[in-house]
């Protein structure tokens, strides 16, 4: 963080992004920041971290912070990646609780609410993008019942609606200071930046229940040589994720590649920590 100066004319504050999983909060984040800051899938447990999207103009600084979706824990990383979530929506100036429009509110999205103080709570209704006003106006209805303090329909992919959240949320951060550098957009470090990218890879290549068995961790970073470490729970985990021949594993490395400085030489190798998922000395070790 840079050095704290407090000036009238300027505000700032902490903004949560909490929800479900897969409600889009990683996708709303990125398109907020207008730049990628964070890694997105269709899968639970996309986003392990709390990760800081740092937003900047000439009167205000917003960071904002992205959470693992809460879910009914099943492993000792669920309960983890709960916590997280959980601590990140404390001591935080606005929590904007993100609730997918097509799925509709439901009792996940209840018990959630319990959490959660509605005077500080802004409802951000996601995904509207296709649905007709009626089915909207259901939803707004129905997630009316958290008394929270605005309401917010907008489009994560197409961002309809995110400037005038983004102007609401400006206006309610209260006098202080640049928390990072104007020309600060992320807080994440660069190890677990480039680890993330090739989770997202493997994400978006594997199916059933491999991707929530596989972490990554940078190893080696000497540029241009990064070398990436892919754990596993099972041997036969390893041999999907290698694919026939290495094919799925160059398949992924290229896709990451591309996200990655040019000329960058990435290294890519899986190994086996059996059941990480279930032990809390391994999730810890992985940094979760």
């Amino acid at each position: 963080m840079s050095d704290l100066s407090f000036s009238d004319d300027f505000h700032s504050g902490f903004v949560t992004l909490f929800g479900r999983p897969n409600v889009g909060k990683s996708t709303l984040l990125n398109k907020m920041m207008g730049k990628k800051v964070t890694i997105t899938s269709d899968k639970a447990q996309t986003t392990r971290h709390q990760i800081r999207g740092v937003h900047t103009t000439d009167t205000h600084q917003i960071v904002f912070v992205d959470t693992p979706g809460v879910g009914k824990p099943r492993s000792a990383l669920g309960e983890k990646l709960n916590a997280t979530a959980s601590e990140a929506s404390s001591g935080v100036d606005v929590v904007c609780f993100v609730v997918d429009a097509r799925s509709g509110f439901g009792r996940g999205d209840e018990f959630l609410a319990e959490k959660l103080y509605p005077p500080n709570t802004v409802v951000v209704l996601n995904k509207c993008d296709g649905l007709e006003h009626a089915k909207i106006a259901e939803q707004l209805q129905k997630v009316s019942v958290l008394d929270a303090s605005a309401y917010f329909p907008v489009s994560a992919q197409t961002g309809k609606g995110l400037p005038a959240l983004l102007e609401h949320l400006a206006q309610r951060m209260p006098a202080g200071p640049h928390w990072y550098p104007e020309e600060q957009i992320s807080d994440t470090p660069e190890p677990m930046w480039i680890a993330e990218l090739v989770r997202e890879q493997l994400l978006r290549t594997l199916r059933a229940e491999v991707p929530h068995s596989v972490a990554t961790r940078v190893t080696e970073l000497d540029w241009p040589k990064v070398r990436v470490e892919i754990l596993v729970e099972r041997d036969s985990q390893k041999g999907i994720v290698i694919g026939k021949g290495g094919e799925v594993l160059r398949d992924v490395g290229i896709k990451a590649r591309k996200q990655l400085p040019e000329g960058t030489f990435l290294e890519l190798f899986v190994t086996v920590d059996k059941n990480w998922q279930h032990d809390p000395s391994s999730v810890a070790r992985l940094g979760y």
